[in-house]
């Protein structure tokens, strides 16, 4: 899963240009205030370098950040130093989730849970979401869709090409598996300095979701297209799920 090294020292240049993160974490905000008032608790799970988690950081009194990749934490405690703002930042893998407490509200955003690709991963990653939320807590994830996977990313070749990034990402699905190989030229003085990155994404249905959610507990509140009010359709590519308890196991 840790498929982000070198390419996080370089995240945030290209993220920046397709995520508005601003406009993710207020909607996130807003959905939240409508089901709970309380905001004691806040984890981020797959944070990277923290750009969701420190817009929202300052509503909560107490917060978190987990991710696998030690490069990434660092950038995103850098980054929180420098905005003055506090956290727990702590390498775990997020189908084993360990911190002892519960959290008003949990967020997983740009697609963490694809990465999750072996069989059974959902329903351990959503077991300890329950483990880890409060009863009347939220948890918010997203997802790249089946649609997008098959149609949009599947098969295809993408280039990025600026004078201190270049970049060629090519795609091919097997299965129910996406693997994405990355080559980076990153300009350094006079030459670019070459790495190269897999990445594996799996498919999921929006069924199987359910049904991984129900296994462990949790139920859907509401699912978007992205991180708008609109309904999700048959082209939508990112899928935002709210997610509460489920407490009709008699618990």
């Amino acid at each position: 899963m840790n498929a982000y090294n070198k390419f996080a020292k370089i995240y945030d240049t290209l993220i920046y240009e397709d995520i508005d993160y601003l406009s993710w974490s207020k909607f996130i905000l807003d959905k939240y205030n409508s089901f709970n008032n309380e905001k004691d608790d806040y984890l981020d799970i797959g944070c990277g370098t923290g750009n969701l988690a420190i817009n929202i950081v300052p509503f909560f009194n107490n917060n978190w950040c987990v991710d696998l990749s030690e490069d990434m934490l660092i950038m995103a405690e850098n980054k929180f130093r420098g905005k003055k703002l506090k956290a727990k930042f702590v390498r775990q893998d997020m189908r084993a989730l360990n911190l002892n407490r519960k959290f008003d509200l949990i967020t997983c955003s740009m697609d963490c849970t694809n990465y999750l690709t072996e069989d059974g991963d959902l329903v351990k990653f959503f077991t300890c979401i329950r483990n880890h939320l409060k009863d009347q807590g939220l948890f918010v994830f997203d997802i790249n869709s089946q649609y997008k996977l098959e149609n949009i990313l599947a098969n295809n070749t993408f280039t990025y090409n600026e004078e201190d990034i270049v970049y060629i990402w090519e795609n091919t699905l097997e299965g129910n598996l996406l693997e994405m190989y990355l080559t980076f030229f990153i300009k350094d003085g006079d030459l670019y300095d070459r790495f190269d990155e897999v990445h594996l994404e799996r498919i999921y249905r929006e069924d199987e979701i359910a049904k991984a959610l129900e296994d462990s507990g949790l139920s859907i509140a509401s699912k978007l297209d992205n991180y708008t009010d609109s309904s999700v359709k048959t082209t939508t590519e990112r899928i935002t799920y709210f997610v509460r308890k489920n407490f009709s196991r008699g618990e």
